[in-house]
C-alpha cells in the first residue's frame, strides 16, 4: 500500500512503507531477484501544519512525478462497479552497492480516459472512506498481477503480501489458474497451486491494519454475485479461501452476501507461509489468528540508507565492508571512543542546526536531547514523559538538564492522536529552565534520518502489546544512540540492559500486575534519575560504552540484510 523509496515522493505515511523500502534496497543490495508494486499517490499522504497552540491541519502534498519516476508504455485495466478502469505504470529503480537494480512500479489511475472519480482513486494514501479504500485495494491486487504480466513478469515464484492490503491479489492469481486450465470458476486445486506462490506478512495487532468490507459491496465493487460465488466451483473452495479458520478447522459455512469479508483472512488462507514480525507479534499473531501457522522474522532497517555521514566516515575507517556485510558492525566494540563520540557530535550539531531553522529554537549541544517522533495516535503514548511533570522537573533539576525534540504527525481523522499533539505544545509552557521541548512539524524520512542520529537518546513508550516491531529504535542504533524503551515488540530481543539501553518496566509475562500510565511513567522517572541522565552527565565514557554496544550488537542484527536472507530461507525458497 505504501512505500518509500526517497523523501521528496510522498508515498508513504511512516513506518510500514519505509520498511518496505528498506527492504527493496537490501534485496539491491543482496541481488535479490524482486520486483515491487505500490501506487502512486500525487496527493502524497499530507503535509502537516502546526499553529501556535498545537492544532494539525492537514494539505496535499504536490510533487512532479515526471522529475522522479518514470512512465512505461504499457497500460492495463481493471473493472470497479462495471466501468473499466485503466491503469498505467511509473518505474523507480533502487540500484543496491553491487550496482544490481530493483524496480519499484508505481500504478496510476491518473488517465483521461477514466472518469473523474476514478483518475483520483490512487491519489490520496489512505484518504478517503472505507469504498474508496477498497477501490484502492482492486487497483493494488488486481491490477498489480495484470500491469507485472503486460510488463514482462510472467513466470514469479513467490508473491509477497505486506499486509492484507495486497490480498486481492490471490483471487486474480487463482483466476489466471482457472482460466489456464480452461475453466471459468475456481476449484480446489487452482488454490493450492497459488498458495505455493504467496507469502504473508502481518504487521500489526491494531485492528484499522485489518481492512474489512462488506461482502455484498466487495462483491459489488468486483462485478459478481453479491457473495461471490460465481467464482467458485464449490462452496468448499469459496469457504476454504473466504472464511475464517478456529483451531485448526475450516470455516464450518459459506461466507453468505450479510458476511464481512476481512483481507487479512483472505491473505491467511491463500498462503504457504505467514509471519508476524518480532518474536513476540508471531506469539500476539497466534492468539489472534488462532488455527493458522504463524513463524516470526524480525524487522530491521537498511543500514547505509540510516547511517549518518559522519558515522559512514568512521566505519568507512574502521569497518571496510559494512555495507555488504552489516553482521561485520560488530566490529564497532572496537572503534575509540573519542571518535565515536566525535561522530555523535557532528550528527547533534546538524540536527540542532535543522531545529533551529525549523522552530527559531536554539538547543545546547551539552545537554542530553531526548527524541521521541512517530505517528501521533494513543496507543504509542507520546505524553508519558509528561505523567507526573512536577516529578521531571525535580529530577532535571537535581541531575541535569534535558531536550526534549518531538515529531509525528497524527492521522485526519484520528482526532485523539491530534490531541495528543496539542497537549505536548502545552506542556512547553508548564516546563521550567531545566527542560526545553520543541515540536518539528511535517515529519517524513529526511528529518526521521536527522532524529535517529542527532539526540542523545530515543524514547519509545507504546502500550504493550500493540508495538508489532518498531524500527526507529533499529534506525537509532546504527549511529549509537541507545533507547530507552517499553519492552514489547524489537526491544524484547535488542535490550541487555545497561549495555544496549534501557527498559521501562520490564515484559508483561514477567509482571502480573497490569501496565498502567502511572507505573510505566514511575519506572522512565527511575531510569532517567537513577541511571541515564547521571551516565550521561559523567564523564561520556560509561555512555559512549552503551552507544558502541548499541551499534555493534544491534546494528548488526536488527537490519534488513539479516531480515531478508531469513525470508529466503524460510519463505521464499524454504
Amino acid at each position: 500500500m505504501e512505500i518509500a523509496v526517497e523523501a521528496e515522493i510522498p508515498t508513504y505515511s511512516g513506518g510500514l512503507g519505509v520498511l518496505a523500502g528498506d527492504t527493496i534496497r537490501s534485496a539491491a543490495d543482496l541481488k535479490v531477484p524482486v520486483v515491487a508494486v505500490s501506487l502512486l499517490y500525487r496527493g502524497g499522504y499530507f503535509q502537516q501544519q502546526l499553529d501556535a497552540a498545537g492544532q494539525q491541519t492537514e494539505k496535499p502534498v504536490e510533487w512532479r512525478v515526471e522529475n522522479f519516476l518514470q512512465e512505461e508504455s504499457c497500460r492495463e485495466s481493471v473493472a470497479v462497479e462495471g466501468r473499466t478502469v485503466h491503469l498505467r505504470a511509473w518505474k523507480y529503480d533502487i540500484c543496491g552497492v553491487t550496482g544490481h537494480v530493483v524496480p519499484v512500479y508505481f500504478l496510476d489511475s491518473d488517465l483521461e480516459c477514466n472518469t473523474p472519480w476514478d483518475r483520483g482513486v490512487t491519489r490520496t494514501l489512505y484518504g478517503g472512506d472505507w469504498h474508496y479504500r477498497l477501490c484502492q485495494e482492486v487497483i493494488l491486487g488486481i491490477g498489480g498481477v495484470r500491469m507485472l504480466r503486460a510488463l514482462g513478469y510472467g513466470e514469479i515464484e513467490r508473491f509477497h503480501m505486506n499486509e492484507g492490503h495486497a490480498s486481492l491479489l490471490t483471487l486474480e492469481l487463482m483466476q489466471e489458474e482457472a482460466r489456464r486450465n480452461g475453466r471459468k470458476s475456481i476449484e480446489i486445486g487452482d488454490l493450492a497451486s497459488v498458495r505455493q506462490k504467496c507469502i504473508f506478512t502481518t504487521h500489526t495487532p491494531v485492528p484499522a491494519g485489518h481492512d474489512q468490507f462488506p461482502l455484498r459491496e466487495v462483491s459489488r465493487v468486483l462485478g459478481h454475485s453479491d457473495d461471490l460465488s460465481d467464482l467458485f466451483g464449490s462452496q468448499d473452495v469459496a469457504r476454504r479461501v473466504l472464511g475464517q479458520r478456529h483451531n485448526g478447522s475450516e470455516s464450518e459455512r459459506f461466507p453468505d452476501s450479510s458476511s464481512t469479508l476481512n483481507l487479512t483472512y483472505l491473505a491467511l488462507n491463500m498462503s504457504r507461509y505467514v509471519n508476524g514480525v518480532a518474536k513476540k507479534h508471531g506469539e500476539i499473531s497466534r492468539l489472534m489468528f488462532a488455527g493458522y501457522d504463524i513463524d516470526a522474522i524480525t524487522n530491521g532497517v537498511h543500514v547505509a540508507s540510516w547511517t549518518a555521514p559522519p558515522f559512514k566516515e568512521l566505519f568507512d575507517r574502521h569497518i571496510p565492508d559494512w555495507r555488504l556485510d552489516n553482521f561485520s558492525l560488530r566490529h564497532a566494540e572496537s572503534i575509540p571512543r573519542r571518535e565515536i563520540w566525535g561522530a555523535h557530535q557532528r550528527c547533534k550539531e546538524d540536527l540542532l542546526r535543522f531545529v533551529q531553522e525549523r522552530t527559531r529554537e536554539a538547543l545546547d549541544p551539552a545537554v542530553l536531547t531526548v527524541g521521541f517522533a512517530r505517528r501521533a495516535t494513543a496507543y504509542k503514548r507520546p505524553d508519558l514523559l509528561f505523567t507526573d511533570v512536577e516529578r521531571l522537573e525535580k529530577i532535571c533539576g537535581k541531575a541535569g538538564r534535558l531536550q526534549l525534540v518531538f515529531a509525528g504527525k497524527a492521522h485526519p481523522k484520528d482526532e485523539a492522536g491530534k490531541q495528543l499533539i496539542h497537549r505536548i505544545f502545552q506542556m512547553k509552557e508548564r516546563l521550567t529552565n531545566h527542560i526545553q521541548l520543541t515540536y518539528l512539524a511535517d515529519y517524513n524520512l529526511a528529518m526521521a534520518r536527522l532524529l535517529t542520529s542527532g539526540v542523545d537518546l530515543w524514547v519509545n513508550t507504546p502500550q504493550p502489546p500493540m508495538e508489532a516491531s518498531g524500527t526507529s529504535g533499529m534506525k537509532a542504533a546504527m549511529n549509537g544512540i541507545p533507547s530507552l524503551s517499553v519492552l514489547d515488540g524489537w526491544w524484547i530481543e535488542g535490550l541487555i540492559e545497561g549495555v544496549t539501553g534501557w527498559s521501562i518496566g520490564e515484559e508483561r509475562r514477567a509482571v502480573q500486575k497490569p501496565r498502567d500510565i502511572p507505573y510505566d511513567a514511575a519506572c522512565l522517572y527511575d531510569k532517567l534519575e537513577g541511571e541515564i541522565i547521571p551516565l550521561y552527565y559523567g564523564g561520556h565514557d560509561g555512555y559512549i560504552d552503551v552507544m558502541r554496544h548499541a551499534i555493534a550488537l544491534n546494528g548488526s542484527f536488527f537490519n534488513t540484510q539479516r531480515m531478508l536472507q531469513q525470508y529466503v530461507a524460510r519463505a521464499y525458497f524454504g
